[in-house]
């Protein structure tokens, strides 16, 4: 009997779970940064997301939950993501430290670079990089075919030949004043329209 696009669907998914749970596992495990007894922050969402959200390192709430994108921004990306018309599962977010460190740039080169491994197995069709550090982080990791991207928000990006990349002031630091959630949410609405035009699966 032949195999239907949904039962491969299916083995991808699996595929995908199980291989994050490998990451997160080996993340917990991981001694390479000094945080102490604190816990890694690890990425959450559908392990098939169409979009990823990329920030530089987590607040204070994240690292009190150990998820990313937990607390204001995600409540205020979950109101986003209702007007713009996109399904929240179909997102999933990350950060390139997920040491609760006092200084994000002390984190082992080692643990950065799993940001490489998180998107191979998510494999998503777009990543949202929110913020200079982020955008400069994954620059550096040089993704397999990848591109150099720009700080140019709102504009979108080729990043490599299956996904594109949307580049957005840091959501964390554009909450606390009218000018800067402007600026962020101009740039960010541009995902709205992309999402609006992906084909139907």
């Amino acid at each position: 009997m032949a195999t239907t696009d949904d039962e491969i669907r299916e083995k991808y998914l699996e595929r995908a779970i199980r291989e994050l749970g490998q990451l997160t596992h080996r993340l917990q495990e991981c001694s390479h940064c000094p945080r102490g007894n604190l816990t890694a922050v690890l990425g959450s969402g559908h392990p098939q997301a169409d979009i990823m959200l990329l920030k530089y390192a987590p607040v204070a709430a994240e690292v009190e939950e150990g998820v990313a994108f937990y607390g204001r921004a995600g409540n205020a990306l979950m109101k986003s993501f209702k007007r713009l018309g996109i399904d929240p599962l179909a997102i999933y977010g990350t950060l390139c430290v997920k040491c609760p460190l006092a200084e994000p740039s002390l984190a082992a080169d080692e643990c950065v670079e799993r940001v490489v491994e998180e998107i191979a197995i998510v494999n998503p069709r777009m990543i949202v990089v929110m913020g200079e550090r982020a955008l400069e982080t994954l620059n550096e990791l040089e993704l397999p075919l990848g591109r150099r991207l720009e700080a140019e928000p709102g504009e979108l990006q080729s990043l490599t030949p299956s996904i594109e990349a949307l580049y957005t002031p840091d959501i964390d630091d554009s909450l606390d004043s009218e000018l800067s959630k402007r600026e962020f949410w101009a740039a960010f609405r541009v995902l709205g329209e992309w999402y609006s035009e992906l084909p139907p699966y």
